[in-house]
């Protein structure tokens, strides 16, 4: 049977009786389970690593003299559609980088498109370099309290469990419905019993915490504080370190990063734009940051690998050892985290193994169907001075709530950039009802003009912030004639923009291209007076009705600790 002589082949290949098919020589192994460093060749037999610290032959010799090989890096949880490109272009963005794996949650394309967005991701999955995993959309939408352009239930996940991409339930965002026993979510979580589920339950403590968990979650990313890390990871969670454009938790939560936590821990990215990636970096950014920080580097290249591999159950990655998948990076210097050649499941991922892709279709093209705009859309009327106002926390996706005095003038709550009080409105785009909601957001800093964007958590709706009315309207508007993206406006001009034709979520250009464009817009925000570093993703995150403590959705604004709309 030719698994058999799979298997024979590999036995023989690493006893030296057969050539290895490809022999990394010069470096040496970090064992990322005893810390030490093992000199002598890598034997890959296929897409398999045969042998480690002996000498082999093979067919093919690559020179790796004085570097170090570690095991490829794993992001636990993120979300490609952030990365505002195509899975093709995150792959060919991240895998040189050294991301060999990447677990994903498609929920934003889903949120737009329902059960095809799933399926597109999971079809993109067999044609990439790196290994793409697929989680299972488990919230779509991911409250009762927006409009989202699809509904997922148990039923539809079930159907697409047994995909070979499929590893999971994805994030369980509606933590009161686990909590509250919500027949709806009951099922899912039923339906997913023994496998791996995926936790997103920021700030939940005691009781409500331990019924959380009791329904079979294992894994967060949304700890941002050591504490709360702590009460997770002793009521049985792996804790996701995060570190994306907008969420940086992973200063918070060096303290956990020791060896003897570090086999709980993990990292991810969660939501990381190309701009990001290509001046700071991916997971090797994290890496580098940690050991910088103090990190042993021991720590920080096992919960890039070994351990996130644990934590979902992928046996066959995460080490650099006879059996495992030939995921492997080379580095320059652990320090540095340099990646100098990247081998994902034996092959190079290098320009010709991104070119040798078959080509990946489109989908989700003119999405963008909402009302028609003017400058009164933008009007708050109100006969009250007291108004609830949504407070940035810069580098943190949680918000908080505040009160503040704004006199109703001709029965119209105006911004006030004096104060740093902009308005803030979510319009329901996927042509289902035409709602539109105003409120208040501080934080931005705007002087002038206005941002709008179709990137907008979870439910993709268009999410305007401005102090001009018209140009809001201007900017809005033209985020329908470009199929959706980011815009910025200022005094009647659109002053930069990037189309995002895929379902108003992903570019259809290259990654540099898009960074490019990134450039452009946040110099162009900057012009208005924005002060926040990412403001199009931190826009994003104030229309998610499941982070803390005061959003929007097109429904109004949200009392998330409360769970209710005001």
């Amino acid at each position: 049977m030719r698994a058999m002589t799979d298997l024979a082949r590999l036995i023989a290949t690493a006893r030296g009786d057969l050539p290895a098919d490809l022999v990394l020589r010069g470096g040496a192994v970090l064992d990322v389970a005893t810390g030490d460093t093992v000199p002598g060749d890598v034997a890959i037999c296929g897409s398999t690593v045969a042998g480690i610290g002996a000498d082999y032959d093979g067919a093919r010799i690559l020179d790796v003299t004085g570097l170090t090989l570690v095991p490829g890096f794993i992001d636990t949880h993120l979300h490609i559609e952030s990365s505002l490109v195509t899975p093709f272009e995150f792959d060919r963005c991240v895998a040189p980088r050294g991301v060999t794996t990447a677990i994903c949650d498609p929920h934003e394309i889903a949120n737009v498109l329902g059960v095809d967005g799933i399926r597109w991701f999971l079809d993109a999955a067999a044609g990439m370099v790196m290994d793409l995993r697929v989680m299972l959309s488990s919230c779509v939408p991911s409250t009762d309290m927006e409009t989202s352009g699809a509904d997922i239930d148990a039923a539809a996940l079930v159907a697409l469990r047994d995909h070979p991409a499929a590893l999971g339930l994805a994030e369980f965002m509606n933590y009161p419905g686990v909590i509250h026993r919500d027949p709806g979510a009951l099922a899912k979580l039923t339906a997913f019993r023994g496998a791996h589920i995926d936790g997103h339950a920021p700030q939940l403590t005691g009781r409500d915490l331990n019924a959380y968990i009791a329904a079979g979650i294992r894994t967060e990313h949304e700890a941002t504080t050591e504490g709360e890390a702590r009460e997770k990871l002793r009521k049985g969670m792996r804790i996701l370190i995060r570190e994306g454009s907008v969420s940086k938790d992973l200063d918070a939560l060096l303290p956990l990063m020791t060896e003897r936590l570090s086999p709980y821990l993990a990292f991810c990215t969660d939501d990381r734009n190309p701009l990001d990636i290509g001046e700071q970096g991916h997971i090797d950014h994290m890496i580098r940051h940690a050991i910088a920080r103090g990190v042993d580097p021991l720590v920080a290249y096992r919960v890039a690998s070994l351990s996130a591999a644990e934590a979902f159950g992928l046996k066959d990655r995460g080490q650099i050892a006879p059996g495992k998948r030939a995921d492997i990076v080379a580095v320059g210097s652990l320090a540095e985290c340099d990646a100098r050649l990247v081998l994902c499941n034996g092959i190079v991922a290098d320009a010709a193994a991104f070119d040798a892709r078959a080509p990946l279709p489109s989908i989700g093209r003119d999405s963008v169907r909402a009302p028609t705009i003017t400058r009164d859309t933008f009007r708050a009327a109100s006969n009250r001075a007291e108004t609830d106002v949504i407070g940035i926390l810069p580098g943190k996706i949680i918000t908080e709530h505040l009160t503040e005095s704004v006199p109703p003038q001709d029965g119209d709550k105006r911004p006030d950039p004096a104060r740093d009080l902009a308005r803030i409105t979510v319009i329901e785009r996927h042509g289902r009802n035409g709602n539109v909601a105003s409120g208040f957001v501080r934080g931005f800093g705007l002087r002038a003009g206005a941002i709008a964007s179709t990137v907008c958590h979870d439910h993709h709706n268009i999410v305007a912030v401005g102090v001009g009315y018209d140009d809001m309207a201007l900017a809005c508007a033209r985020l329908g004639r470009i199929e959706g993206g980011f815009v910025v406006a200022r005094d009647g001009a659109v002053l930069a923009e990037l189309a995002l034709p895929v379902a108003g979520l992903m570019s259809l250009d290259p990654f540099e291209s898009v960074r490019d464009d990134l450039v452009a817009l946040r110099r162009a925000a900057r012009s208005l007076g924005v002060t926040l570093d990412e403001p199009f993703l931190q826009l994003a995150f104030l229309a998610l009705p499941v982070i803390p403590a005061l959003k929007i959705t097109d429904r109004g604004m949200v009392d998330v600790t409360r769970f209710a709309i005001i």
